[in-house]
């Protein structure tokens, strides 16, 4: 790892700050790691710049001054750009640094950063989290951990000021795996309170007393106990936004369809999704989906 003599724990970068990146960062932060920053756009970051986070223009930068970098991005191919490019992080990490792919990902992908981290002396961690825009601001996601178990020990600390359920599923990729059984739980469940929400309205119920009902029932689930209220108030202001939803789930159908499953409500609430997309909520909330339903 580069040198860190002088401090008690490891510098940690972070790629990608975003709606969920920011709160991660502040966490870690607090948790006593000196960061170093890069993102797309600095004035997203011009706060936490000012809460003592170092900036740096490149992801080349960033390999150079942490021991452990942590990335955060959109989309598969942004996780190339950012590791494979000329100014990437393969190109510039000192030996024995750690790669932590925070993104939801490919689960190939995730097998070949690993592979090719190992390939310069380093380690790569697919370790994709759930939780949304809350569990990040109170750090506590859901994080699976896929590649070597070992370096999963040695840096868990640092998942550990960023989460509260921390789970190693195996080896690379298994991470990622693990982030598509995730999301296509979610898909059918959000599909779920979308339509019973709406069926307490047609039926002349108030949906906030309805929820009191069902909530802490079998029916009870994240989604609907922390999406549900905002789509009641009309809030659609994203936590995680529509266009990642549709790209999470295109990973899962594509990997299902490798395997030879049949995910048939994954299939039915992306075709949902990609209308709401179409409509001009893609920025939006995935809660927006009750739009459709209206």
């Amino acid at each position: 790892m580069p040198s860190n003599s002088n401090a008690a724990k490891p510098a940690v970068g972070f790629i990608g700050i975003g709606v969920m990146g920011k709160s991660i960062v502040r966490n870690l932060m607090k948790a006593g790691y000196s960061l170093h920053v890069s993102s797309r756009t600095k004035s997203k970051a011009e706060d936490i710049l000012q809460e003592g986070a170092c900036w740096h223009d490149q992801p080349a930068e960033v390999a150079k001054h942490a021991d452990v970098v942590m990335t955060m991005l959109g989309y598969p191919h942004d996780v190339e750009d950012v590791y494979y490019g000329e100014q990437g992080l393969l190109k510039h990490a000192a030996p024995d640094s750690v790669f932590v792919d925070l993104t939801t990902s490919s689960p190939e992908l995730a097998v070949r950063l690993e592979q090719s981290a190992r390939e310069r002396d380093c380690f790569s961690l697919d370790a994709p989290v759930s939780g949304g825009d809350i569990g990040a601001r109170e750090a506590k996601l859901s994080i699976m951990v896929g590649g070597s178990e070992e370096v999963f020990q040695r840096i868990r600390p640092i998942f550990e000021a960023i989460g509260t359920n921390i789970v190693y599923q195996g080896p690379a990729g298994a991470g990622q795996h693990t982030k598509m059984c995730n999301q296509i739980a979610i898909a059918a469940n959000m599909l779920g309170v979308c339509e019973a929400l709406r069926y307490a309205e047609k039926a002349g119920l108030d949906p906030d007393t309805v929820l009191k009902s069902i909530g802490s029932g079998a029916a009870g689930s994240w989604s609907l106990n922390n999406l549900a209220p905002r789509m009641i108030a009309g809030d659609f202001e994203p936590g995680f936004y529509v266009k990642h939803f549709i790209k999470d789930m295109g990973i899962a159908l594509e990997s299902a369809e490798a395997m030879g499953l049949e995910a048939h409500g994954l299939s039915l609430a992306k075709s949902l999704y990609e209308r709401l997309a179409q409509a001009g909520e893609a920025d939006s909330g995935t809660q927006a989906l009750y739009k459709l339903y209206k």
